[in-house]
């Protein structure tokens, strides 16, 4: 696995757009071999009616994902700095950034993108490189009014995935004007309607309620998962505090609803409106 890693790193340092496809091709192709499961057997190929010679892929469930001594092995290897593929991954991003904006580089971006998002959701300590106000600052870059529709609506979802269950994340993302960034791409008139709809959702999930990821954090701290350093962690966690906010540095929707409404009028509706559907069973008290 790590010939394959390594092979895959060597392909997205370089700045052939070529040489780059073929090293995110090798890691999504990884990736599949290593979430996907495939019927292999006659007794299962008769049972899904799948004809001979075509083999049929379905995401295997989170309890055998995490028994197969396949996935482990990967696990622990983006444990470490050497093998980390969501480093190489936003390190691949800052390059084809600075190359701007062209049909095969905008596309390059999305893969790139699209790649990281699923590491992410696999490996979520990974998630912690974006403490760091240069990688969240590269996702902010991408939410540029220049960029193209495409690589804009993957850029929301990434840094939805980047925030997911990391208040002290969400933290550096309000720290940096990320609440200014996502608004006025929003309230630009050059903006498609699908990034529109995109920063809507994202505007749903950002004023959701937060909750302390004391779980979360003892697993990646107890296994030796990427940890930001001590002076990083205490400057994101004292700058921007409300008086109401937990030791976690989480805050509430309605302190939420007060920061994004210095930039977006009208946010009590959106309020309201999370309120009234609960997306994904959240509580409001």
């Amino acid at each position: 696995m790590e010939n394959l890693l390594s092979l895959s790193f060597d392909y997205l340092a370089s700045f052939d757009g070529v040489k780059i496809r073929k090293g995110l091709r090798q890691l999504e192709g990884l990736l599949a071999q290593l979430c996907l499961s495939r019927t292999t057997t006659p007794a299962e190929r008769r049972k899904s009616m799948v004809p001979d010679g075509v083999s049929k892929s379905g995401p295997k469930d989170l309890a055998s994902l995490s028994e197969d001594p396949a996935f482990r092995e990967f696990y622990k290897l983006q444990e470490g700095f050497e093998w980390n593929v969501a480093i190489r991954l936003i390190s691949c991003l800052e390059r084809l950034l600075g190359k701007g904006s062209n049909g095969q580089n905008d596309l390059l971006l999305v893969s790139t993108l699209d790649l990281l998002r699923g590491i992410l959701l696999i490996h979520p300590p990974s998630r912690a490189l974006f403490a760091r106000e240069i990688y969240m600052n590269l996702l902010l870059d991408l939410l540029d009014p220049s960029s193209c529709p495409a690589v804009q609506s993957s850029a929301v979802l990434t840094l939805v995935t980047a925030l997911l269950d990391q208040p002290n994340i969400t933290r550096c993302f309000e720290n940096l004007d990320g609440l200014l960034t996502v608004t006025s791409l929003f309230k630009n008139r050059a903006t498609s309607r699908e990034v529109k709809l995109k920063l809507v959702e994202f505007l749903y999930f950002y004023l959701m309620p937060e909750t302390p990821p004391h779980a979360a954090r003892d697993t990646v701290d107890g296994g030796g998962g990427l940890q930001r350093s001590p002076s990083k962690a205490s400057k994101l966690g004292s700058r921007g505090q409300s008086k109401s906010e937990g030791e976690e540095g989480t805050r509430t929707t309605d302190e939420k609803q007060r920061l994004l409404g210095r930039y977006l009028n009208n946010v009590e509706d959106l309020v309201e409106d999370l309120k009234e559907t609960a997306p994904f069973g959240a509580s409001f008290g």
